[in-house]
């Protein structure tokens, strides 16, 4: 029977001949880790926009005030229609009705009925509005332009902020003597769309009269900005 002992210096020379265990980060034992955090942006022109109108009806009686103002916000959705405004674009937000318990109106009623517009062509939404106050809106806000497709106008800002990162892990290796070998991961950081337009607003008390014709505002769309962010792991080698 051989001693125990004998078996040692076997065990010991296959203990030394093991793998170091592998860095979690992903860089070889001749590599040089380097994290980049970079933004990116890209200019989009809006190419669809939201707008409120909205009627304001002021009567003695409730069912006077709801009647006119049912009137008048039946010919604001007649006129969109006339432009060719879908269905599913126009969009209830408020409908009510009170009593006044203050000012010159005391005692009467006010009713109020606003609703959504969507328009798909960005160069009509001053003829959009207009139609809206000839046909009685008495309360118009808005435009919010905006890009119908905002992950379409952000693909460009990812792959901006990626050159960047890029862009600067290759400083890093020129200066450290090394080069770019691998990219290890691109995550994504957080990012958002900030509009650069022009915003009409106009309230006034009562609807401007049958026989008046409102000029369409202009309504300059601009530019919207996506802004996003990566992280970048890169592998830096000689």
């Amino acid at each position: 029977m051989r001693p125990l002992f004998a078996a040692l210096p076997l065990c010991l020379i296959l203990t030394g001949c093991e793998r170091a265990a592998p860095d979690p980060r992903g860089v070889e034992r001749h590599e040089v880790l380097v994290q980049i955090a970079a933004t990116g942006t890209a200019d989009t022109r809006p190419d669809e926009a939201r707008f409120t109108a909205g009627v304001q009806t002021i009567d003695a009686t409730a069912a006077a005030a709801s009647t006119r103002n049912a009137a008048v916000i039946n010919r604001v959705v007649a006129a969109l229609r006339g432009l060719e405004i879908r269905p599913e674009d126009v969009q209830s937000r408020q409908v009510s009705l009170a009593r006044i318990e203050y000012g010159r109106d005391r005692g009467r009623y006010q009713a109020n009925n606003m609703i959504e517009v969507r328009v798909r062509n960005v160069d009509r939404v001053g003829q959009a509005i207009a139609a809206t106050t000839d046909a009685g809106a008495n309360v118009v806000s808005g435009p919010d332009l905006r890009v119908s497709d905002p992950n379409a106008a952000n693909r460009s800002a990812y792959a901006n902020a990626y050159r960047a990162a890029r862009a600067r892990a290759d400083a890093y290796a020129q200066a450290a003597g090394l080069r770019v070998a691998r990219v290890l991961s691109i995550r994504d950081g957080s990012g958002g769309a900030y509009r650069l337009g022009h915003d009409y607003d106009m309230a006034a008390e009562e609807a401007a009269p049958a026989n008046a014709r409102s000029a369409a505002p202009p309504v300059p769309p601009g530019l919207t900005t996506s802004q996003v962010s990566v992280r970048v792991d890169f592998a830096l080698a000689e």
